[in-house]
């Protein structure tokens, strides 16, 4: 049974409260969890047809759920699992729209997320749970990569401020804990009822790297490298066949050959 639900806003700590969940032995769904395990679950929920029963049965046997699209769709999976404690995690704003701006930056220049979107058959065949993603923070494209068009910094900004002041004002006071990660262990451990472990609190995607550093001993990050890479084989050999063909025809070596020849002719007249 879900025992909490973090809602608190991508760079907000949510990378780190993940790390932190996972190290007090929960079974956690971070972005990368829901994206691999649950999204024919959320593509139910984007579209308003999920069921309360729908819902549990996609989480069935996750403990912990974090960072976007969870922190959207809070109050239907909090209706799903009421007993499921709550935590929202706050930053400074100013702080946070130059993290949140810089991530998507970093994504939209990794070498690594570009070929990971183009070659990779498990990300095409979710190709509508990732437009529904990122359209929270603008207007994705995907051809010929994936390029998030920032949302304009005052929406942005208001989105914060309305989705703070929206669980502040809905979620069950007795099950809520406003919360900072520079807090610690402490008054998270005291909230969830659990012993303080004697690792020292984590701290994760202190710059942005996540998403475009993936760990190579991640099991998922790895599955869906493995899955571009006969794609990129294939395009490659396609690529290289058709090139060595354009470079060793007739026509080839006549317009090589006109070229020399009008280069040649202009430098003559020159000189």
């Amino acid at each position: 049974m879900m025992k909490v639900i973090l809602v608190g806003y991508s760079k907000t700590g949510t990378k780190t409260m993940a790390c932190a969940f996972r190290m007090l032995g929960l079974n956690t769904y971070d972005t990368v969890e829901n994206l691999y395990y649950a999204h024919k679950g959320w593509m139910n929920i984007f579209r308003g047809e999920a069921t309360v029963e729908d819902i549990q049965q996609t989480f069935a046997g996750v403990d912990a759920l974090t960072d976007s699209p969870v922190y959207h769709y809070w109050e239907q999976l909090h209706e799903a699992f009421p007993e499921a404690k709550i935590v929202l995690t706050l930053r400074d704003e100013d702080a946070w729209y130059k993290s949140f701006k810089n991530q998507i930056e970093k994504v939209n220049r990794s070498f690594l997320v570009w070929f990971m979107f183009t070659f990779s058959s498990l990300f095409w065949i979710r190709t509508s749970y990732h437009r529904q993603l990122f359209s929270f923070f603008g207007y994705p494209t995907f051809f010929p990569r994936l390029h998030v068009n920032f949302l304009h910094e005052k929406i942005l900004r208001e989105h914060f401020r309305y989705h703070n002041a929206n669980v502040l004002q809905k979620a069950p006071k007795d099950k809520l804990l406003v919360y900072n990660v520079s807090e610690g262990w402490e008054p998270l451990c005291e909230f969830l009822g659990v012993n303080i472990p004697q690792e020292p609190f984590p701290h994760k995607n202190k710059r942005g790297d996540m998403l475009v550093k993936m760990n190579r001993n991640d099991e998922i990050a790895v599955t869906f490298f493995k899955s571009a890479l006969p794609p990129f084989a294939m395009f490659t050999g396609v690529s290289s066949y058709i090139l060595y063909k354009v470079l060793t025809s007739a026509v080839w070596k006549t317009f090589c050959q006109t070229a020399i020849d009008v280069v040649t002719g202009v430098w003559d007249s020159i000189v």
